[in-house]
């Protein structure tokens, strides 16, 4: 029963927010094309509900091929694969936008654990692979605790937290402190 509210939320929030969503993606799609060469959106295998892999959709920040420049698996600031409107977009998540089709899809939900990607799912101790009984979310509760302020243990355990307390209400409350959160945050 949970799992039904949870996804009819879900479906009726994508609905009432994409006439506001869907002209920001297409704006950012534009700057995107203009700024550099290659595809407008990235995609990349996560892993969902049950290590269910899908396909994660975001505006691309990167230039085509970053993952092969030897730069290091994950972006720092000033990386030099960073396209010039990159960093703007992710600062403010704007790259994250399309994973609402994603949620519309079934594959992810407003709030939750953030997907992971495979290769990290091998490096997980048991107790880790919990954050998996749920489907992943554009937005959860490590992103409003502090999010790189936070251990990977601490925002393992925030996601527990979150799964064996989920309700409507403790939803609500982190879509709401998310906002704030992306305008206070140190860096992308």
């Amino acid at each position: 029963m949970k799992t039904a509210i949870k996804r009819i939320v879900d479906i009726l929030v994508c609905i009432v927010l994409s006439p506001f969503i869907v002209p920001i993606i297409g704006v950012c799609a534009v700057l995107i094309k203009l700024d550099n060469p290659g595809t407008v959106f990235f995609r990349q295998e996560r892993l969902g509900r049950n290590r269910r892999p899908f396909s994660i959709v975001k505006l691309r920040t990167m230039v085509p091929n970053a993952e092969h420049m030897g730069a290091g698996l994950y972006a720092v600031p000033d990386d030099p694969r960073y396209t010039r409107i990159g960093p703007t977009l992710r600062r403010l998540s704007l790259d994250e936008l399309p994973q609402l089709f994603n949620v519309v899809r079934g594959e992810m939900s407003l709030v939750g654990p953030r997907p992971p990607i495979p290769y990290e799912v091998e490096c997980y101790e048991a107790w880790h692979r919990k954050r998996l009984d749920v489907k992943p979310g554009l937005t959860g509760l490590w992103q409003v605790s502090g999010r790189y302020r936070v251990s990977f243990e601490q925002m393992v355990q925030l996601d527990i937290y979150y799964i064996e307390n989920w309700s409507l209400w403790l939803d609500l409350k982190i879509i709401l402190k998310t906002l704030p959160a992306l305008f206070m945050r140190e860096q992308a």
